[in-house]
């Protein structure tokens, strides 16, 4: 039941921009979207910084709200780590490294363009790095040029969203 198609008479998107300045804005159409890591997720952000299952985004028909779902690193509104807060048009949702805007029904109109913000981890030590890579979380981020590369076909899917900076070649390395 959390699935459920929320009341379609407001109009939610995250919106966030490339590091080329290319912005991509993402329909919220469900009463819960979750965020993170997890294939599962409707916006996957499959970088070490993001936990599994990391934010959900909760839409009814009267407000918006940001959950941390018990996240390792946590959940930012406007820069403050939050458990849980209602968001306002142009508020600022952070997830690991990405900035997402908060636009409701237009607002606002103009959303001027923040930088996601990637940081390369610096490299683990050999055995660390393969047991990370066996347990599933080591993504091998430092084979990667463009973190968030894939964000176009990301905004284009309805089912699941995924910012997938690798292939999954990368992942069995």
């Amino acid at each position: 039941m959390g699935q459920m198609r929320r009341n379609e008479s407001m109009d939610v998107r995250l919106v966030m921009f490339r590091e080329d300045g290319k912005k991509i804005d993402f329909p919220l159409t469900r009463a819960i979207t979750t965020i993170g890591r997890k294939e599962a997720c409707d916006i996957r952000i499959p970088l070490a910084e993001v936990s599994r299952r990391h934010t959900e985004v909760h839409v009814d028909e009267v407000s918006v709200r940001a959950k941390d779902a018990g996240s390792a690193n946590g959940t930012y509104v406007n820069n403050k780590r939050v458990a849980e807060m209602k968001l306002a048009p142009g508020d600022h949702l952070i997830v690991g490294p990405v900035v997402f805007t908060v636009q409701v029904d237009g607002d606002p109109a103009d959303i001027r363009p923040v930088k996601t913000k990637f940081h390369r981890r610096q490299a683990q030590p050999t055995a660390e790095k393969a047991a990370a890579s066996a347990s599933g979380s080591g993504l091998g981020l430092d084979d990667s040029p463009d973190p968030i590369s894939a964000l176009e076909a990301l905004a284009s899917s309805a089912e699941q969203t995924a910012i997938d900076p690798l292939d999954d070649d990368d992942l069995l390395a």
